[in-house]
């Protein structure tokens, strides 16, 4: 009998576990059989494999959703797992999908933010980002301690524990130091929210992949960490070499050797079996505790490619230093020594750092920053005009007019009540971010470039911005934050004047 997930990783022995990733169908299977069912069910039964992992709308594409395939797998419920991304519920949807899963016994969930939505019918959906994966995480936590709601008596209860045994992402493969950072500091709040295990997004970089581990051991995480392998095709390299997937990166001299190898008799095949199997032998000797396939869709296929990897294993210094396809200029949080980049260090004079973002921390010195200057007049006069009288509500009205007025014209704010302009650098997280990401970036974004497109990441900028004072480090110690809907279209300078907003 297989071990569950959850002691295969957090009690490793002198195997090296696989899992497999699955992906369902858009649209019901026709055939008479479910392949992907089909193939989940070999693997499982079969030694090689310690689980299997359920993908939820990859590339934002609408398909069957995880729970539809694992519940047909519920006698293996502690090898399965199941990913809940934040892109198509919001908060009350997320809550009740976890506890359909706790109900049914599914335990193992990878919590993501999500990729856009680029389908839909009769066009392309909006995404609903309600949380991020930092929220939650920190939901899921609560949801394992028992979640405190209040009953009809208005009276806290706390609802029975879970136990779920969550994952995160994290991706490395960034070509700027102010895509790579926010990262990595991400992670570490996702693990300070309940984040159990680390599965990194896809690139074909060892070094990159090892420098997550050398980041997670300089910080004292000793969190699980699997090591992610694509098998991929021509047309897969060329898709995540355009980032037309967000999250999976193939740079142009991978791209290249494709190519010369496609070329051949075989078109690649062979190339593609071997590098995966390598990129299995590298994971084991660089110490991660499990490998994790996905990109092929026949058990054959991963058996091939798993029994490969153990021809492969007495070689894998080798081929760490084969497969190390990043482009030219990517930063690198450590050099090849292990020693942190000298730049991190460094304060660097940039265009982020403008005279429009210095009045802003001028006026949030004077204004609304806790206990000092104008905070506590402030402060009283919001508590005066809490009054129901007509004068007060009068007053309060034109105040919110002018915030509102003010804020759309400078940041091109959405009133929502929740103010985010302090934690992501006087960047509107409702506006300037396509994911209205609050607690850090997501791992779309592509050279600087939002995945949308169409902007610059806000997290870029907003980590030049807070490095260049200093503060950047201590973002990573800063508690979930979650946008509280109920906020919208009242006054942000109310609400955190009288503690109503995520920042009291």
């Amino acid at each position: 009998m297989k071990r569950p997930l959850r002691e295969t990783l957090t009690q490793p022995n002198e195997s090296f576990p696989l899992g497999a990733e699955i992906v369902t169908s858009r649209g019901i299977p026709t055939s008479g059989k479910d392949a992907a069912l089909e193939t989940a069910s070999v693997l499982l039964a079969d030694e090689r494999f310690s689980y299997v992992s359920i993908t939820d709308n990859p590339g934002g594409n609408p398909m069957l959703p995880p729970d539809y395939l694992a519940a047909k797998l519920a006698d293996y419920a502690p090898n399965v797992v199941i990913h809940l991304s934040c892109k198509d519920f919001n908060k009350a949807g997320l809550e009740s999908q976890l506890w359909r899963y706790a109900a049914e016994g599914f335990e193992n969930i990878l919590a993501l933010s999500g990729d856009l939505p680029t389908d839909g019918y009769p066009v392309r959906s909006t995404g609903v980002f309600d949380l991020d994966s930092v929220g939650l995480l920190a939901m899921i936590t609560a949801m394992n301690s028992g979640l405190p709601v209040k009953n009809r008596k208005q009276q806290v209860v706390n609802l029975p524990a879970t136990d779920f045994f969550t994952g995160c992402a994290v991706n490395p493969f960034k070509q700027n130091e102010n895509e790579l950072v926010p990262q990595y500091y991400k992670l570490l709040r996702k693990i300070k929210a309940g984040a159990k295990w680390v599965l990194p997004q896809l690139g074909y970089d060892m070094r990159k992949f090892a420098e997550v581990k050398t980041f997670l051991e300089k910080f004292n995480s000793n969190v699980p960490l699997i090591g992610n392998v694509y098998v991929l095709t021509k047309t897969a390299a060329e898709m995540f070499n355009a980032g037309v997937l967000a999250g999976c990166t193939v740079s142009d001299g991978l791209l290249a050797d494709i190519k010369k190898y496609c070329a051949g008799e075989d078109k690649g095949k062979q190339f593609f079996k071997e590098l995966a199997a390598k990129q299995i032998a590298v994971f084991r000797g660089l110490g991660f505790t499990a490998a994790h396939i996905g990109g092929i869709a026949k058990p054959e296929s991963f058996f091939e490619i798993a029994d490969l990897s153990k021809q492969f294993a007495d070689d894998w210094k080798t081929f760490y230093n084969e497969i190390q396809y990043s482009d030219v200029g990517t930063f690198f949080y450590y050099d090849a020594e292990g020693r942190e980049n000298t730049v991190l260090s460094q304060r660097k004079r940039t265009k982020n750092v403008n005279l429009f973002y210095r009045f802003s921390r001028l006026v949030h010195a004077v204004a609304f920053n806790r206990n000092r200057a104008l905070y506590p007049v402030l402060k009283s006069l919001y508590r005066f005009l809490k009054r129901d009288k007509l004068v007060c509500r009068c007053v309060s009205k034109t105040l919110h007019l002018i915030e509102s007025s003010g804020k759309n014209l400078m940041y091109g704010c959405s009133d929502c009540g929740d103010c985010g302009l302090p934690d992501t650098a006087y960047l509107c997280p409702m506006n300037s971010c396509s994911k209205n990401m609050r607690n850090g970036p997501c791992g779309g974004s592509q050279n600087g470039r939002c995945e949308a497109g169409d902007k610059n990441c806000v997290w870029t900028i907003a980590y030049d911005r807070m490095k260049y004072f200093g503060e950047w480090d201590d973002f990573k110690d800063l508690p979930p934050i979650c946008y509280n809907a109920a906020l919208k279209d009242t006054s942000s300078w109310a609400n955190l004047y009288l503690d109503r907003d995520h920042s009291r």
